[in-house]
């Protein structure tokens, strides 16, 4: 019997099988060849510089990269968070003078700095029907608005990692604007301070959306004396949203919200003449524009 299982070609002598014994074996199958793996892609060319997109001026917010490698990064001297992938967040405050500095500084020790010009803005005036102290006396408005400022302090000092900060804001609700930010007002002929936000008027009850992502971080269900019913979001990046004059609140403090999301209604509690929602925004200590955020209407 031919033991043409036991045979190779290249062993003959060694496993004493003959030439003829070998041709019979069957043909051995080829090896697969192995795909080579695909080509890495190229790695991004390193940022040398700063890469900014947005208005400067005041009142507005600009988006920014920062050079590769960059381990802080300061404005006017202030310093500024760092997304992971170089993104950043600054804005020009109402005031804010004619020049501002950008500056980042390198792995290697290495700086890079960006001087921004700001332009500025010619604010306008407005005449309210309203007392500067929201109907109260001044000894007692002081004991009520303490407490309350502190609590604004701190939910503005609260950092949650939302990442509203990188979408495009919507308008929290659509309306007749009969407020606009940075303009100075005028109480019963008493100037108070600038306006710092913009107002849409609609009718009390009609629903207020999130502008974007973010967490909520306070919720004053028993109204303030300025602001009323005061909502407040975090979007992330030292960027807030404060919803006022609420005729009320559909959620609770440490609530993640979503883009969208109905978040309370229009109302006219606190000092306000008529039902109006007043959103206002900041970065950091700066006031700034929502309707520069949200584009036309």
């Amino acid at each position: 019997m031919k033991r043409i299982a036991l045979c190779a070609v290249g062993a003959l002598a060694m496993a004493g099988c003959s030439a003829e014994e070998a041709a019979e074996l069957p043909p051995q199958p080829v090896p697969a060849a192995v795909p080579a793996p695909p080509p890495a892609p190229p790695a991004p060319p390193a940022r040398t510089g700063f890469r900014l997109d947005g208005s400067y001026e005041q009142g507005a917010v600009v988006r920014g990269l920062a050079p590769s490698n960059t381990v802080q990064l300061t404005f006017d001297g202030a310093p500024v968070e760092v997304a992971p992938d170089g993104s950043f967040l600054i804005a020009f405050d109402r005031d804010h003078d004619g020049s501002a500095i950008l500056s980042a500084t390198l792995a290697n020790g290495q700086s890079v700095t960006e001087n921004i010009a700001v332009a500025p803005h010619s604010w306008r005036l407005e005449h309210v029907n309203a007392s500067p102290t929201g109907g109260v006396s001044s000894e007692s408005f002081r004991r009520r608005r303490a407490p309350e400022l502190e609590r604004i302090y701190a939910a503005r000092a609260m950092r949650t990692g939302s990442v509203g900060w990188r979408q495009d804001f919507r308008w929290p609700v659509t309306g007749r604007i009969s407020g606009v930010f940075g303009s100075q007002r005028i109480y019963r002929g008493e100037p108070g301070s600038y306006h710092t936000g913009v107002d849409i008027a609609q009718p009390t009850g009609t629903p207020i959306v999130a502008p974007a992502d973010g967490t909520v971080i306070l919720a004053a269900q028993a109204p303030f004396t300025l602001e009323g019913h005061l909502l407040m979001l975090d979007h992330g990046m030292g960027l807030n949203s404060a919803f006022l004059h609420l005729s009320r609140i559909d959620v609770a403090e440490g609530d993640r919200v979503r883009q969208g999301q109905t978040i309370g209604a229009i109302g006219s509690s606190g000092r306000a003449s008529g039902p109006h929602l007043h959103w206002g925004m900041k970065w950091m200590d700066a006031r700034i524009d929502p309707q520069m955020l949200a584009g036309e209407m």
